[in-house]
């Protein structure tokens, strides 16, 4: 890998991060686990910081980033594989920062980005996506057509500044919180994962 941020082939394990109110046990990270493993893959779940403390409250970014960085490097040396053969995200917060550490440099073969947070609810002009161009790697956004956090046209029109490819993929109905949906959210998570194309 060369590039910040540019895939080189499919992935041989997959870092997943959770939302801000949750921890590694998630019921869609665990779901997603579940498919995956079966399909190859080696998955981590992770914790951040605040959690792994007992606290509520999220950490600052760049302690949430340096959080991503060390995971991803322990699931490169317990799978055996490159940093870069690795896929990332999560659920919301834990999506973000995948993405935002990648596109500062952290290498990784896609992005798994469920529930992304557009933008604080009722606050569309608070956009998070500047670092948006810089993501020149595969991307599955997957989130409901009622999310407070950004609607399918906002997360559309937002996406197209990503040089690398976007998939979307859409739960009818559903909001933030993809209640009751995590087998549809996994299965979308493995169609993606398993369909990125081999190594190199």
């Amino acid at each position: 890998m060369t590039t910040a941020g540019r895939a080189t082939g499919a992935p041989a394990a997959v870092l997943l991060a959770p939302g801000a109110g949750a921890d590694r046990n998630q019921t869609a990270l665990v779901a997603i686990e579940e498919v995956l493993v079966p399909a190859g893959l080696a998955v981590r779940r992770m914790d951040f910081p605040y959690r792994k403390a007992g606290r509520r409250a999220p950490d600052r970014e760049p302690v949430l980033l340096r959080a991503v960085i060390e995971e991803a490097q322990a699931l490169a040396a317990e799978a055996g594989c490159p940093p870069e053969a690795i896929a990332m995200g999560g659920r919301s917060m834990g999506g973000r920062m995948c993405s935002i550490a990648v596109a500062d440099g952290l290498p990784g073969a896609a992005l798994i980005l469920i529930s992304y947070p557009l933008h604080p609810p009722g606050r569309p002009d608070r956009l998070r996506t500047e670092h948006f161009p810089r993501l020149l790697l595969p991307c599955l956004f997957l989130s409901g057509t009622r999310d407070a956090f950004g609607t399918p046209e906002e997360l559309t029109a937002a996406t197209a500044a990503i040089p690398g490819a976007v998939t979307h993929r859409w739960i009818e109905g559903r909001d933030h919180g993809l209640r009751g949906c995590d087998a549809a959210v996994a299965e979308a998570v493995r169609m993606f994962v398993t369909g990125l194309g081999p190594p190199g």
